[in-house]
Formats: structure tokens, C-alpha cells, sequence
């Protein structure tokens, strides 16, 4: 009896160990918050579930996140819970499996602010006699004001930036750095009339010493 009591208790700690959720971590694209993390050594057919818990760093109590509480999907949405984005968080998950608890396993500390990644601003392009008229916009956070509309990244950091012309020229085909500012509305002036021109642009945050990835490539004609 004592042997099966100890071959039991041996069994469901090496189960422990093999079903503990790997690689906690936090990925953030302009403060939309998601944890994410791999499975344990799951067998083909095991089911199971995750428990997931938040704090603010600095606090001794965890709260449940009731939306990932017996989940069977490797991420949970935190975006709510992390909204402070100046504050530095923690969470941790843990896994179920045949009614054995595995131990939890803690994310690094997570700071929005210092670690979302900001995403490339909206670009709408208009021709003009020789000349192409840009209308820059930052991405949205998924915060909202008071009357429903969301707060732009540009509420939170100050933005720079930074546009690139291509000229399609086949001859000439190559990107320059045309402008480079604050200003959400700009001109490109003397382009050729008739001649295709595109335009990306990206985001410089001074800072965290960040740029976005590019934006989408705009294309158009001056009249």
C-alpha cells in the first residue's frame, strides 16, 4: 500500500513538471495586451486546461482573469488588466490535467508603455497638380474616451514621422526620405504629371529609440 501511495505521489509530480505551461510572455502591439505561452510536454490526446492570474507589480495578491479560467487555447487577452500602461505587471499560468495541478509559471515583468510595439501610421494619398497631398494618422489603442471614440497612439508618445517617396521610373526606381516631422498633413512637390509615385511612411519614437514597421504602399499620379 505505501508503494502505490509513493509510486502515485511520484506519478502525478513528474506529471506536474510535464504539463507546466513554457515561455509566459507578454506580446503587445499599440497597448492590445496578450499572453501568451507553449504547452508542457502534452501527451497526444491529454486534455488540458489553463488558469490564468494578473497583478501589478508590488502587490502580494493575484487576481483570476474569469475570461481564461479553465481555458484550453495558449493565450489570454490582458489588454483590460494591463491599462495602466505605465505600470509595470506580472501573470501567470498554470495547467490541469487528469485533476493535477501543475505549478504556475510566472511571465517577466511587463511595462506597456516601454514594450508595446507601435504600429505603422495610416497613409491616404491625393494628387495634386504636380504634386501629392498626404494625410498622415497614428494607429489606434484600444482605449477609448468618454464618448466612445479610441485614444491614438499619439496621446501616449510623442511621434515623428517619417515618409519615403518611390518614384516607378524604370530607370530611376528608388526610395528617398522626403519628409520627416510631426505634421499629419503633407506635400510632396515638383513630381513629374503622369508619372506614378508611391509612398510609405513609418513612426520614429525618440524616447524608446523605436521605429514601426512600414506602412502600406500608397500609390498614385500626379495630374
Amino acid at each position: 500500500m505505501e508503494k502505490n501511495l509513493a509510486a502515485l505521489i511520484l506519478e502525478n509530480q513528474e506529471l506536474q513538471q510535464r504539463i507546466r505551461p513554457q515561455r509566459v510572455e507578454f506580446y503587445s502591439i499599440n497597448f492590445n495586451n496578450t499572453l501568451h505561452w507553449q504547452p508542457g510536454r502534452v501527451g497526444k490526446g491529454e486534455d488540458i486546461t489553463y488558469f490564468v492570474q494578473y497583478k501589478v507589480y508590488g502587490q502580494s495578491s493575484w487576481k483570476n482573469k474569469e475570461e481564461c479560467w479553465q481555458i484550453h487555447e495558449g493565450l489570454c487577452d490582458l489588454t483590460y488588466e494591463t491599462s495602466d500602461v505605465r505600470e509595470p505587471y506580472y501573470s501567470r499560468v498554470k495547467s490541469v490535467s487528469a485533476g493535477v495541478h501543475s505549478n504556475w509559471t510566472i511571465s517577466c515583468r511587463f511595462t506597456p508603455w516601454r514594450e508595446t510595439i507601435i504600429g505603422p501610421p495610416s497613409v491616404t494619398v491625393t494628387p495634386r497638380n504636380r504634386s501629392i497631398t498626404l494625410k498622415l494618422k497614428a494607429p489606434s489603442s484600444p482605449y477609448k474616451r468618454k464618448k466612445g471614440s479610441k485614444i491614438s497612439m499619439a496621446y501616449f508618445y510623442h511621434l515623428l514621422y517619417q515618409v519615403f517617396l518611390i518614384n516607378n521610373l524604370p530607370n530611376e526606381k528608388h526610395k528617398m526620405l522626403v519628409y520627416e516631422g510631426t505634421d499629419k498633413v503633407f506635400k510632396i512637390e515638383n513630381l513629374k504629371p503622369g508619372v506614378s509615385y508611391c509612398v510609405v511612411a513609418k513612426i520614429f519614437v525618440a524616447v524608446l529609440d523605436r521605429s514601426s514597421a512600414y506602412s502600406r504602399k500608397e500609390c498614385t499620379v500626379p495630374l
